[in-house]
């Protein structure tokens, strides 16, 4: 058989398991992400603290690390399952194990960017909010997030790229994303290295490249006018 007719039909298959590892993780890292840039301009200090400390070791953690704790701590030593037990429970599993893994690290860069975009309102806003009685949550919801939000949509697309790159660590797990088939393709066609990694490589460009392309046609569309 040759690599052509190997690959083909498994290439599309790989690269939607990828997309969607991306899509899952990029709506949860941007939930919690939220939550904790929140937490970390709390005027409480027990959440401001959990906020830094979380942020501070979760980023400067290996994501390979963090996925292997999950695998190997919540599913073979807790026996936590998050899908149902049947024929595809190992794939779906990891899965969502690698989303979990994902999330809990890509979060602490969409809070260190909302952060930075929070630089970007004017102080006399919030301090306006308050002075009519505003609490801070009413404050950091209908002020301060909406316009830090719109400042910060051209590195959110950075960190979704980030996060797209970083899918290929969820191979470690057994994932069957587009990684774990180019490992597989290496093995049986060692021959035609170079041409593997080539397609491979321009997938991802063209995933990537999209990404981009959204993000800085909402970056402009959506921009804040000072």
């Amino acid at each position: 058989m040759t690599m052509w007719e190997d690959l083909g039909p498994q290439l599309w298959p790989a690269f939607w398991v990828t997309i969607k590892l991306t899509f899952f993780s990029a709506i949860g890292a941007t939930i919690w992400g939220t939550v904790l840039a929140g937490m970390r301009v709390s005027p409480v200090p027990a959440m401001r603290t959990f906020g830094t400390w979380y942020v501070n070791i979760v980023r400067n953690t290996p994501l390979t690390l963090i996925i292997l704790f999950l695998s190997l701590g919540l599913y073979q030593n807790m026996g936590l399952a998050l899908a149902p037990n049947n024929a595809d429970f190992t794939a779906n599993n990891n899965f969502w194990l690698a989303v979990i893994g994902f999330i809990v690290y890509t979060a602490t860069f969409v809070c260190e960017t909302l952060r930075s975009g929070f630089n970007t309102v004017p102080l006399g806003q919030a301090e306006a909010a308050r002075s009519l009685g505003l609490s801070f949550m009413q404050v950091f919801q209908l002020i301060v997030l909406p316009q830090a939000g719109r400042a910060v949509i051209a590195p959110m697309g950075s960190v979704l790229i980030a996060l797209t790159k970083n899918t290929t660590i969820a191979s470690i797990i057994g994932v069957g994303e587009a990684a774990l088939l180019m490992k597989e393709q290496l093995e049986l066609h060692s021959d035609q290295l170079i041409l593997i990694f080539v397609i491979f490589a321009a997938c991802f460009m063209v995933i990537t490249l999209l990404e981009g392309a959204v993000f800085g046609y909402f970056a402009k569309r959506l921009a804040v006018k000072r």
